[in-house]
């Protein structure tokens, strides 16, 4: 992977292209295949939207996802096949509920339950974005802040993926934990997020539905950052091995994923090897329009 190359989202959209196959274990089948990265083990986040769409692809009255919540069972290989088994456990009047589960190699690796809404009219109320956080153009990019650096374990493959390899454009308040911890050993976090360029259409979705599947995506990445940041240790420290267990998501609003978010972080607790944070993510106009809870396995190295 070189470290000049050329930033695209099409990393993203491959991966959620997802195929139909016969089903073995419940009503409906599809699969996909993880993306490249360089670490052991597939991001986390292909699972995450991969079942996503699996799932949004069995509602057809027009519901949308308003919840999933997840597990990480085991380690998915890179560039193979996950198989994604869907149950369609309710179809009801105002809310759909699906049951997928994730298969490589044989075994269960992921499985989440996802909920979809018709919606219908309510008050509103919603979390307010932080105030005070620099804006994108102020802050430098992944590729900027590393270039001419080097580190802990950090390779050339590392180093463009984190620069560019990633489909979206990532910059961090205060500063990124890459080789070090930029700014306070604080528990919270904000990290602006957008696309390397426009997203290109996924047959059999909606733009909606491949905007959500995006924002499910992405949001794996940085959102253990804050229990890190807390704790002082960044992603090229030696001996660092860090895994997601569970996750949930909240989808409130409609999201566009055609400019910046604003990616609102805060570790909520560190202890017997997890991590657990809470990300809230808010357009330009301060609407809050999805909400992140995930806790992770955190293992430093001997040296901490």
């Amino acid at each position: 992977m070189s470290a000049t190359r050329t930033a695209t989202s099409q990393t993203f959209t491959d991966a959620v292209a997802l195929s139909e196959c016969e089903a073995e274990v419940f009503d409906r089948a599809f699969t996909a295949t993880t993306q490249p990265c360089p670490w052991p083990k597939a991001y986390g986040g292909d699972m995450v939207a991969q079942a996503l769409v699996a799932a949004a692809l069995t509602v057809t009255d027009g519901k949308q996802m308003h919840s999933m919540h997840s597990y990480f069972m085991r380690p998915v290989d890179i560039g193979a096949e996950v198989r994604y088994e869907v149950e369609v456990l309710r179809d009801g009047r105002g809310y759909s509920t699906r049951q997928v589960r994730g298969f490589q190699n044989g075994k269960p690796v992921y499985v989440c339950l996802a909920s979809f809404a018709a919606g219908e009219p309510s008050g509103s109320f919603q979390a307010t974005a932080p105030a005070d956080v620099p804006g994108p153009d102020d802050l430098p990019t992944s590729a900027a802040y590393l270039e001419g650096r080097t580190g802990g374990t950090m390779t050339e493959t590392s180093k463009a993926y984190w620069s560019s390899g990633r489909s979206f454009d990532m910059r961090h308040v205060p500063g990124p934990v890459y080789l070090t911890v930029e700014g306070e050993q604080s528990p919270h976090q904000a990290i602006w997020v957008k696309p390397y360029d426009a997203l290109r259409p996924v047959e059999g979705l909606t733009e909606a539905q491949r905007d959500t599947a995006a924002l499910a995506y992405v949001c794996d990445y940085t959102i253990l950052e804050p229990a890190l940041r807390v704790l002082g240790l960044a992603w090229a420290d030696e001996g660092l091995v860090t895994a997601s267990l569970d996750h949930a998501m909240w989808f409130h609003r409609p999201v566009s994923m055609g400019d910046w978010l604003l990616y609102a972080q805060e570790a909520m607790s560190v202890e017997d090897g997890r991590g657990s944070a809470v990300g809230r993510f808010f357009d330009t106009g301060g609407t809050l329009v999805a909400t992140v809870v995930q806790e992770g396995m955190l293992r430093a190295g001997s040296g901490r």
